[in-house]
């Protein structure tokens, strides 16, 4: 998983990162809010956590923004000095999923972070994940369509894991490159895009199996449920508004 932490103190950002870490997920630091906006219109995140006093942007209009722009409803956890109640009825009223008052506590942190993926991305936690005709075998990194296996190399199979098991979702090229080649690789844009087209000629995500992968440019790839209309629909019929 790929986490953002914005906070306007260093030592506090790289308790987070290295808390993040040790659970085995990315996590990239902002220390400011433009910063993180900026970020978020090219790139994609599994889960924010944002804190409340900041030097530029109050924390709740950060995630008022992100709740207005981003796409895809990712979990929020607030993470600040503030501990009246009115903060927390603030913070979870503008949009976030958790609350949690500084000083941070390595254990209660993990625990919050652990709560909020489960919640929100349950398919995290199976050993099986059916979507459609194809069952992944996150276990055994196989993968079959309706009974028949489909052979696919290492890579090919942690990018099909990653899309199917957030299907809908557009997903930045950053995001996808972490998930299957780690967040120290240094793996060219051409890279990517082999593998993409390999995954979908393999698995022939197409409508007529009620899939498409498509690229979004300067963005990055969704893969999306749709519903095959290649038989119904004639393509040559004049358009009803030109009709005589």
């Amino acid at each position: 998983m790929r986490l953002a932490a914005l906070d306007d103190d260093a030592s506090q950002l790289d308790l987070i990162q290295r808390c993040v870490r040790s659970m085995g997920h990315d996590c990239s630091v902002f220390e400011s809010g433009q910063a993180l906006l900026r970020e978020l219109r090219r790139d994609t995140y599994d889960l924010l956590i944002v804190d409340w006093q900041l030097p530029d942007i109050a924390g709740p209009d950060v995630v008022r923004w992100v709740r207005a722009n981003c796409e895809h409803a990712m979990p929020i956890l607030f993470l600040t000095n503030r501990s009246e109640e009115r903060d927390l009825v603030e913070g979870l009223g503008c949009g976030a999923d958790d609350y949690m008052v500084k000083p941070t506590r390595v254990s209660e942190l993990t625990a919050r972070v652990k709560a909020l993926i489960r919640r929100c991305y349950p398919q995290q936690d199976v050993a099986h994940l059916r979507v459609g005709g194809y069952e992944l075998d996150l276990v055994a990194r196989t993968i079959a369509f309706e009974g028949q296996p489909i052979e696919l190399k290492q890579k090919e199979f942690e990018l099909a894991r990653c899309l199917f098991s957030q299907l809908g979702r557009l997903l930045s090229r950053a995001h996808l490159a972490e998930e299957v080649w780690g967040r120290a690789a240094d793996v060219p844009t051409r890279t990517l895009d082999t593998h993409v087209s390999a995954l979908r000629s393999k698995l022939n995500l197409r409508p007529a199996r009620g899939f498409r992968l498509t690229a979004v440019y300067g963005q990055g790839y969704r893969l999306e449920a749709v519903a095959d209309t290649a038989d119904t629909t004639n393509h040559d019929a004049t358009p009803p508004w030109l009709a005589a």
